[in-house]
């Protein structure tokens, strides 16, 4: 699958000192804080990364393979990893699959201790981090921390068979996540992509006569009684989470009760704390067919699993009630999507939302379809271009948090948003 090109400021704005670093800064150094404390939710609004004990004199130069663009948005940061460790950053020619291998080969880097990728848009030229990177990789590399969520790109029980923490970005972007979430919820709800077209579609041809107007015009006013028949309010409906980590629980936090009013259920490979259950007035389900059958409004906001299998199946849709709605927020290869399509074309699925896709950039035509506006077609799907984690704030975090990571493993302090412990050997 494609990677997400949600691209950051443009190399060429300015970003100066005074820039406004990834939620929280870091505190000074006296008040370390080792590790981002849930709230009673379970989530970490507002995190307070960790600092480095140590003055950057008394710390070992581990060397960091820095690859991809350069950090734009945490100078002060940035400034203090690089005080603390020998970066080397590879040129673009040198990330290419190929010469990338043969640079490892030749030990070009020396024996490096991480990898810092902070951003998505750039850093992934050498493709797939599968057996063939990993197994060049020197014995000193102990921590490779990425921009972004997903990490379907890189084997992730590889790197930690061979003593390497994978240290993820998700939480980053889970309010930008979780925000996207709650837009297009509300869209399958409220058939925005239908009311949103119907209202512009008379302006499509701008040579178009009189007569040609009046009838396309046609579409507003159906929209504006049809659309109208088939919309609801949210508040009384259940939203079944697939996942309830951070980003789950932001979702839940938002529509829930204190909120729009839904009635929150979750499935969950782990259960979560009673208490993070009763904070966000949630119910466990132990199965995905149990949760499908109770939902209103089903949102896949789980990892890719590790064995490329899509989650949504024709087999898991036959346990929906009719009519109702899908939000997919996490992984395109979740999904079988001729199977999706099937079941909103058939009426089983009333409407959904999709911000993430099988084969990006290209999106499955049958999808694009029912998506279009016309007479015939209202529209009943909202396709978007892998943006939900996509603002300013969350390049940012990425950008602080996968610095932190480094500097909390290589310092001799517990990783803070690691994905592979249990993979590790030792």
């Amino acid at each position: 699958m494609a990677e997400p090109t949600n691209t950051p400021m443009p190399p060429s704005t300015p970003v100066p000192a005074s820039t406004p670093r990834s939620m929280s800064p870091a505190p000074p150094v006296q008040m370390v804080i080792h590790s981002l404390t849930p709230n009673a939710t379970g989530t970490t609004s507002n995190p307070v990364w960790p600092s480095s004990p140590e003055s950057s004199a008394k710390i070992k130069k581990h060397i960091v393979l820095h690859i991809g663009d350069s950090v734009k948005y945490n100078p002060q940061t940035y400034f203090e990893f690089s005080q603390a460790f020998e970066v080397i950053r590879p040129d673009i020619l040198e990330r290419t699959r190929p010469a990338f291998i043969q640079a490892l080969k030749e030990r070009r880097w020396g024996d490096f201790s991480a990898i810092f990728r902070p951003f998505w848009g750039s850093g992934g030229e050498m493709g797939q981090w599968d057996s063939e990177l990993i197994s060049l990789l020197p014995d000193s590399v102990k921590v490779f921390a990425s921009a972004g969520a997903g990490h379907d790109w890189a084997d992730t029980k590889l790197l930690g068979e061979k003593g390497i923490i994978y240290c993820n970005s998700g939480l980053a972007a889970a309010e930008a996540v979780a925000d996207f979430a709650v837009a297009m919820v509300i869209s399958t709800f409220r058939h925005l992509p239908w009311c949103m077209g119907a209202a512009i579609l008379p302006y499509h041809n701008e040579t178009a006569d009189q007569k040609a107007f009046d009838a396309a015009s046609e579409a507003f006013r159906e929209c504006h009684a049809r659309a109208t028949r088939a919309s609801h309010n949210l508040r009384g409906h259940v939203l079944g989470l697939i996942g309830f980590g951070n980003i789950g629980q932001q979702i839940a936090a938002k529509l829930g009760h204190s909120a729009f009013g839904m009635r929150v259920a979750y499935y969950d490979v782990i259960r979560k704390r009673e208490s993070v259950e009763a904070e966000l007035n949630a119910t466990f389900h132990s199965d995905l067919p149990s949760l499908l059958k109770a939902s209103d409004c089903v949102v896949l906001c789980t990892p890719a699993s590790a064995d490329g299998k899509p989650l949504i199946t024709a087999e898991t849709l036959r346990c929906i009630k009719p009519g109702t709605r899908f939000v997919n927020i996490a992984r395109g290869s979740l999904v079988d999507e001729d199977a999706l399509a099937d079941a909103l074309e058939s009426g089983m699925l009333s409407a959904a939302a999709l911000d993430v896709h099988a084969d990006e950039p290209r999106i499955h035509p049958r999808l694009v379809k029912l998506a279009r506006i016309d007479g015939a077609n209202p529209g009943r799907v909202m396709l978007t271009c892998h943006n939900a984690g996509g603002t300013v704030e969350t390049h940012m975090g990425f950008e602080e948090l996968s610095m932190r990571n480094i500097m909390a493993v290589l310092q001799g302090r517990d990783a803070i948003t690691p994905v592979n412990l249990h993979f590790l050997k030792t």
